[in-house]
């Protein structure tokens, strides 16, 4: 890929003899090569990158000139670097599907690829380019929207864990789990992941929400748009999460809370049943959780607590 169409991606200007170097891969400044397109956030990594052997560094709008080297300047080179990754290197497997999956003759989309090991039930619809890595298994009743990506041991739309207990013997039986699951486009799902299916409606995750590995999610759960999920989180029943959430490791949600759009919930923080959590770009921390400041403070209070003497 030439410099002249990166620069075109990125709205970046880039000289005319610049603009035919050619592009091959992307890279750390340490291991670049002379095709390799890097990345710089601060004085510290432009110096890095300006020594690198690199053929060009993404960099912030007021990056000094290079004599040599080719500098794309950009608002938010991070992102600017990841988009042209994106292009240059992009991470797919072929679209088809492998002869060891079992996959039940409904709608795949154009360009999907379907990988080893990957069972597909009937009623399931998968949109177009998705990429559906090795042993996923996916349950009746899921939609999956375009653009999406599960990877390896993923299990979308099992039964809920939904039980209704009889009174008079103690007995436990399922509740109908009979609903569906929706994935909206451009979600990713991590490895290992799980998504039971809605109970009488559906569950759903919103276009372009990221989930990291081993993070389950419960029955009847609405996650919106835009919504980050980091490892080890666990979302019980029927909570609703809101656009543009962050959910840090190890975060822990009961049944029914609501977390409202753009708040931020830091590693291990817990949530009781029913609650609601509201703060949009605000940190909360701890169980329950509250504002990280407050957090801290009640924390620095029974650290004193802790030294006074004894009576």
């Amino acid at each position: 890929m030439k410099l002249k169409e990166i620069g075109a991606l990125l709205h970046a200007d880039v000289s005319a003899e610049q603009g035919e170097i050619e592009i091959t891969g992307v890279a750390s400044a340490a291991a670049a090569t002379a095709h390799d397109l890097i990345f710089a956030t601060d004085e510290a990594t432009m110096e890095k990158a300006y020594a690198s052997q690199a053929g060009a560094v993404i960099a912030p709008i007021d990056a000094p000139a290079h004599k040599t080297k080719a500098v794309l300047r950009v608002a938010h080179p991070k992102f600017a670097f990841a988009l042209a990754a994106s292009k240059i290197s992009p991470q797919r497997a072929p679209a088809g599907q492998h002869p060891s999956a079992v996959v039940h003759a409904e709608s795949i989309g154009e360009g999907t690829s379907i990988g080893p090991g990957v069972v597909i039930a009937p009623r399931v619809t998968i949109g177009r380019n998705c990429q559906i890595f090795p042993n996923v298994v996916i349950f009746p009743n899921v939609t999956i929207g375009d653009n999406c990506v599960v990877q390896s041991g993923a299990v979308l739309g099992a039964t809920g864990f939904g039980y209704v207990r009889n009174p008079e013997t103690g007995e436990y039986i399922l509740f109908p789990q009979q609903g569906r699951l929706v994935i909206e486009d451009n979600v990713e799902i991590g490895a290992g992941t799980t998504i039971d299916r809605g109970a009488l409606e559906e569950t759903r995750i919103g276009r372009g929400t990221k989930i990291d590995n081993q993070v389950h999610i419960g029955h009847n759960v609405i996650i919106g748009k835009n919504v980050i999920i980091a490892a080890q989180v666990g979302i019980s029943g029927s909570c609703v999460i809101e656009d543009g959430v962050i959910l840090a490791g190890q975060v822990g949600l009961s049944d029914r809370v609501t977390i409202k759009a753009g708040t931020i919930l830091g590693g291990q923080a817990g949530v009781y049943v029913g609650a609601t959590v509201d703060g949009p770009g605000q940190l909360f921390a701890g169980t329950p959780a509250r504002p990280i400041k407050e957090q801290m403070r009640e924390m620095a209070t029974l650290k004193r607590l802790a030294k006074r003497p004894k009576v």
